[in-house]
């Protein structure tokens, strides 16, 4: 069916050019009845209805593709309807064979690169490349291929490639910092990112990439700055904007002020009811201080249900089980939990703990062997190698209560030292992967 798609979209590419506009028109109104979320079809349709003189069936495409895409909408897309409302002319997406051959190369070598054959997927860019060495599509994806090798300061040279005076320029400006934020280059990406924000004040993009490299690196009240200015640009927030409240409130949480967390996460929730890594989080928060514990637990449940193959979510109801003195439960998650994060040096600590308040205490001290030789975080090695050599201190007699109120909780103390942080998770961009609290 993708290669139906992808003939279908190269038969209207070439009807057009020639002049076989109804052939065009049916080719293309196939394409966009099947995927209208795609970009590169929606303007070759857009196009080619302007250039035909049909400007609001133009404007109606791309009016319908994005309302389906996610966020704000792509940068061309947007300023395609905004030449063709202006009366501007409109010429046709590709005009040359050439073009047209750079077109084949181009969709080739992204899919490739996005389903994992870089290596061939390049090749297939490179070829488009020398045909259309402007062509600001290719440029994008080879530069995306850079980055999932990590060959950052390629993706960077790449993206110079691309002129200035196309509107997707504070998007790439967007992401040449957080390949430079990769590369350890903080200050250089922080002053891109400045840079970009002073250019459209209005502009929310750049300062939610300030807040999520600073958030990367600790540097949580220079995050909040940052997220609070892109909040306050927000004049009626709606479910696209829960994002920015859950990672301030992870920033509140880390610098601790709960209070302020708590607010930011319960608005999360109240924009995005069912986003799993927000009810994670508040969910064990409030586990994890003895609140709030049977709405705190539905929470958890919640997310693990719409995200049942998240280690890490999977960890939190493990790890709440485990606080709660349930540990039966506790072993049940966290042994899953590690099936599905296996690399993982905490989720294993975490099992080991588990597995040693059920008496299990060889598979234990295996969980915790594995977890140092995964290198954990140097104060967290030097508590797992306690615990390797002496075990857990016997746990005080508990007064567990069940999960039937949400006022005070008698139940386990601490067994010993606290387990430690969750390292974190980084994408490609060097930001954290927001799961359960421990990880951010």
């Amino acid at each position: 069916e993708w290669a139906q798609f992808y003939l279908r979209y190269h038969r209207g590419l070439v009807a057009d050019q020639g002049k076989k506009k109804e052939q065009a028109r049916l080719a293309f109104n196939q394409v966009f009845r099947q995927d209208n979320r795609t970009l590169r079809t929606a303007l070759a349709y857009a196009h080619h209805l302007a250039h035909a003189g049909k400007r609001k069936a133009a404007q109606s495409v791309l009016r319908t593709h994005l309302s389906r895409a996610r966020g704000d909408g792509h940068p061309l897309a947007k300023d395609l309807l905004a030449q063709i409302k202006s009366g501007k002319k409109i010429g046709l997406l590709v005009k040359t064979p050439s073009e047209g051959l750079a077109e084949v190369f181009y969709g080739l070598g992204e899919a490739l690169t996005g389903e994992g054959g870089v290596s061939i997927g390049l090749l297939y860019l490179q070829m488009a490349l020398y045909l259309e060495p402007e062509q600001s599509f290719a440029l994008a994806a080879l530069a995306n291929a850079h980055e999932t090798t990590k060959r950052y300061d390629a993706a960077i040279s790449t993206y110079k490639r691309i002129g200035k005076d196309t509107p997707l320029r504070s998007a790439i400006d967007i992401r040449k910092a957080f390949n430079l934020n990769s590369l350890g280059q903080i200050e250089e990406a922080k002053a891109l990112l400045e840079n970009v924000a002073s250019r459209d004040p209005k502009d929310i993009k750049p300062l939610d990439a300030l807040g999520n490299i600073m958030r990367s690196k600790k540097r949580y009240e220079e995050a909040i700055g940052y997220y609070t200015r892109a909040i306050d640009l927000i004049d009626k927030p709606d479910r696209r904007h829960w994002s920015f409240y859950y990672s301030r409130g992870t920033c509140y949480e880390r610098i601790k002020n709960w209070p302020a967390a708590e607010k930011d996460l319960q608005k999360a929730l109240e924009l995005y009811p069912d986003q799993p890594l927000a009810l994670n989080y508040l969910g064990y928060s409030w586990v994890d201080q003895n609140k709030n514990l049977k709405k705190g637990m539905k929470l958890i449940e919640k997310a693990v249900s719409l995200k049942p193959d998240d280690g890490y979510i999977v960890d939190s109801l493990g790890w709440a089980h485990y606080k709660l003195a349930n540990y039966p439960k506790a072993v049940k998650y966290l042994e899953r939990a590690v099936e599905l994060r296996p690399d993982d040096p905490i989720l294993n600590d975490h099992l080991g703990d588990a597995l040693w308040r059920v008496g299990r205490e060889r598979e234990a001290r295996f969980q915790w062997d594995l977890a140092v030789s995964l290198n954990p975080e140097p104060e967290d090695l030097l508590k797992i190698k306690s615990k390797i050599a002496t075990g857990l201190p016997e746990k005080r007699q508990a007064r567990a209560t069940t999960l039937t109120n949400d006022t005070a909780f008698d139940g386990p103390v601490v067994d010993g030292p606290p387990t430690a942080s969750v390292k974190p998770k980084l994408d490609k961009d060097g930001v954290p992967l927001p799961t359960r609290p421990a990880v951010q």
